[in-house]
């Protein structure tokens, strides 16, 4: 079941989806498609083109969910040390935060419909570890 969503015009070819804390200086994209730390993932975008959409979606077995089409670029645990999620562009102009429960691990999965330079939509299934 969808949860929320944005659409966000980027400059920078990375999105920033995980805790809404700050984004730690040693996440470090590089020529990848995507990289992780414990709180935030960071996506590789296409800028200047057109709105990226993210969608994110409660995990369950809800056919409406995640569009099984996209390649999984992080599936793992983030910590929420308030229970919200967010989504922000690299330059921190533009930014969506959801509110999903408790403080915490989550089990997260972020899939993108082109991986690398060309995503243009992120889908994000949040749910809690062992759910």
């Amino acid at each position: 079941m969808q949860i929320g969503g944005v659409e966000v015009y980027v400059n920078h070819p990375v999105l920033h989806l995980g805790a809404t804390d700050w984004v730690p200086i040693s996440l470090d994209l590089g020529d990848a498609g995507a990289a992780s730390c414990d709180t935030h993932v960071a996506v590789r975008v296409r800028p200047q083109s057109d709105l990226i959409r993210v969608r994110v979606f409660q995990d369950s077995d809800d056919p409406s969910g995640a569009d099984p089409s996209f390649t999984t670029v992080f599936d793992g645990q983030l910590l929420l040390p308030d229970g919200r999620f967010a989504v922000g562009d690299a330059e921190g102009l533009t930014r969506f935060v959801r509110l999903l429960g408790d403080r915490g691990a989550w089990n997260v999965r972020v899939a993108v419909d082109n991986p690398g330079r060309d995503a243009r939509a992120i889908d994000v299934t949040v749910g809690w570890p062992g759910v």
